[in-house]
């Protein structure tokens, strides 16, 4: 299965039978490829073949040897699993090699990955998560409006292409997404739907009815152009209207998977199906592809300044700060010892501070005058986006504004991240630079009920690669963190409580990343009273309690929850002798968990003797809340000062 020594030289002056003879080889190389893997998804790259053998000829302006530059288009596969259609790609457009693509696809250590990630630099984002490639899409099209303004025509800014396959229209995600995109008007998107009939266990839900899918796309406020995916006239013809329709566009292809080779072809049962050696022979036979390819496509027009410039050097949006402004130190809210402030409401009012930098995006969810961050788009409404109820989509701009160097700041009710979950899941895949708030935590919200009740976020949270999961306490904290959060890589997530409580640090004080507080302490501490965010006040309130009874206890605030304080934990265990950690939040997978696994680690790191014993206790929401106040929600699930004085004389009383 190896190449001959031909090599064919398709650009855009090309005939359309050179543009054939490519796509012949994207198929061959997808095979090759895949079969040497013994592994992969051949038929499905096979039947998007055509058009993006079109695509990359003629309409995809790109400089591959400069993936970084401004004015390139972008190119998303949604349908991340038809990888071995993108790699052939890369080849053809001379910047990975056949060696590469032959002999390392799906091996360990290799960069062509079973699904495609950014360790590509052609890559924007990870993708094989079906569903999600359209919402990033749409964020990289925003993006490319803040940074060149609204007054470019859609033809003259960089054009944004998202492969999708027909199965994965069954997911809500697409159709938020493309609603989304008709909403801001962005002509720049182009969505490509392979509508090859066939899923991994057999037909699609519309099969070939491309008239449905078009009322549906056209009810989203979408142009749809049905065309015949093999018919490389109307492919190019239908890649050319997308560019200036003014509208997003979905191209609704119909193809036939395993295109080329009559064995697989429109066959049942070769969905994830590497092609066996002697079928692959015979396949590359018919196929008759010549044996080396390389596209020189269209170049991107030079990008017009502001914006070849990146979101750190410019603003570029019609009332954005100058870039003086930008520059000045950024004022952290300062709040009043003793003053009742939500956390929430410090944390909008840091992102208002921020808005003098222009990197920073602010996306909401339709809560933001809940979260507040509607304080950002006071500031600053060129970069504030609205998602509406539609959590998903506002990760995936979330994604897509990251992709494109910008630090967004996304925030809804931490209960509903949980809708969102996969998403920030493929972003830490993507390696993308997300801060993420969730307010209204835990059973403290009180009368709205346990719909409303984030008590998994947590968990959620620290399970996520690489993420920095944060609680503050107070309005101070919660403004510094914000603001450390705009500087932090990867994942951040801060949880933030509904109620106002009062202001427990002075201004300036620090907060670093993997820190804690220490609010009391004596040479005399019979017990560690271990929290983060409300259930600290309650551990103050339980403290007084215990003192009146003749106990010490130390109360440390663990407002970094990931990573944790580790060393504050052991040296709290073993000066007192007893540990009770109080979260408003459910057992599994919360601040309990990762304190005990903090002292385990530090237990086997210890060199010189086996960690002292010490008793334990763990307070948190293990009972189904139902509507009550925040005082009785918390007495309710037995994480009130009243619980916590309790659990504390028990735990010194056994020691």
């Amino acid at each position: 299965m190896n190449s001959t020594d031909r090599t064919l030289v398709v650009d855009a002056r090309s005939g359309l039978g050179d543009v054939h003879e490519l796509a012949q080889r994207l198929r061959a190389d997808s095979i090759r490829c895949s079969t040497a893997a013994g592994s992969g998804h051949p038929t499905s790259g096979m039947s998007a073949a055509d058009v993006m053998a079109v695509l990359m000829t003629r309409h995809l302006r790109y400089d591959w040897q400069e993936p970084d530059s401004a004015g390139n288009d972008h190119l998303i596969f949604s349908k991340g699993h038809a990888s071995p259609l993108l790699y052939a790609m890369f080849k053809a457009a001379g910047v990975v090699s056949d060696d590469e693509l032959v002999h390392t696809y799906r091996q360990a250590g290799s960069r062509l990955q079973g699904h495609p990630t950014p360790v590509l630099p052609w890559v924007d984002a990870a993708t094989g998560s079906l569903g999600q490639g359209i919402g990033v899409g749409v964020g990289l099209a925003l993006a490319g409006r803040v940074l060149r303004g609204e007054v470019h025509s859609d033809t003259d800014r960089p054009h944004i292409w998202v492969l999708c396959g027909d199965s994965e229209t069954a997911e809500g995600s697409v159709w938020e997404a493309l609603d989304m995109a008709a909403r801001r008007g962005l002509g720049e998107l182009t969505v490509i739907v392979d509508v090859n009939r066939l899923g991994q266990r057999g037909p699609t839900e519309l099969q070939w009815d491309l008239p449905a899918y078009a009322r549906r796309v056209e009810a989203f406020g979408c142009v749809a152009l049905p065309i015949d995916g093999h018919d490389l006239e109307q492919i190019d013809s239908a890649l050319d209207a997308a560019r200036g329709a003014g509208q997003p566009t979905v191209i609704l292809a119909r193809t036939r998977k395993g295109r080329g080779v009559a064995e697989v072809e429109d066959k049942p049962g070769w969905h994830g199906k590497a092609l066996p050696p002697d079928l692959a022979e015979r396949a590359l036979a018919e196929l008759g592809a010549p044996g080396q390819v390389r596209v020189a496509g269209p170049k991107p027009a030079a990008a017009p300044d502001p914006g070849a410039m990146t979101p750190t050097d410019h603003p570029a949006a019609p009332d954005a700060p100058d870039a003086d402004a930008a520059t000045e130190p950024v004022h952290i809210p300062e709040y009043e010892v003793g003053d009742k402030v939500a956390a929430r409401k410090a944390f909008g009012e840091m992102l208002a501070a921020l808005h003098t930098r222009p990197e920073i995006v602010v996306l909401d969810a339709e809560v933001g005058n809940s979260t507040y961050t509607e304080e950002f788009a006071k500031k600053c409404p060129e970069r504030f986006f609205e998602s509406y109820i539609a959590e998903q989509q506002m990760v995936a701009t979330a994604v897509g504004f990251s992709a494109a160097g910008f630090k967004p700041f996304a925030a809804t009710f931490a209960a509903f991240f949980s809708r969102a979950y996969d998403f920030v899941r493929m972003a830490a895949i993507t390696g993308a630079d997300l801060a993420l708030c969730g307010t209204h935590c835990g059973v403290e919200i009180g009368e709205d009920g346990p719909s409303q009740m984030g008590l998994e976020d947590l968990a959620m949270m620290r399970a996520i690669h690489g993420s920095t999961v944060l609680y503050p306490s107070d309005a101070t904290s919660a403004a510094a963190l914000t603001a450390t959060m705009a500087a932090l890589p990867g994942i951040t997530y801060l949880r933030a409580t509904r109620g106002a409580y009062p202001v427990l640090y002075a201004p300036n004080e620090p907060f670093p990343i993997g820190g804690s507080r220490t609010l009391h302490a004596t040479d005399d501490d019979q017990v560690a009273l271990l929290a983060a965010g409300v259930t600290v006040h309650e551990c103050l309130k339980a403290r007084e309690e215990l003192a009146q009874d003749g106990i010490n206890a130390r109360v440390l605030d663990l407002y970094s929850v990931k990573p944790l304080d580790a060393a504050a934990i052991s040296h709290a265990a073993t000066e007192t002798g007893a540990i009770l950690v109080v979260e408003d939040h459910h057992p599994e997978g919360g601040l309990g968990e990762a304190v005990l696994s903090a002292l385990a680690e530090a237990g086997a790191t210890s060199s010189a003797q086996t960690s002292p014993t010490f008793g334990f206790a763990h307070l948190a929401v293990r009972t189904m809340p139902d509507s009550r106040s925040a005082a009785e929600q918390l007495y309710a699930a037995g994480i009130s000062a009243t619980h916590i004085a309790r659990a504390a004389r028990e735990l010194v009383k056994g020691a």
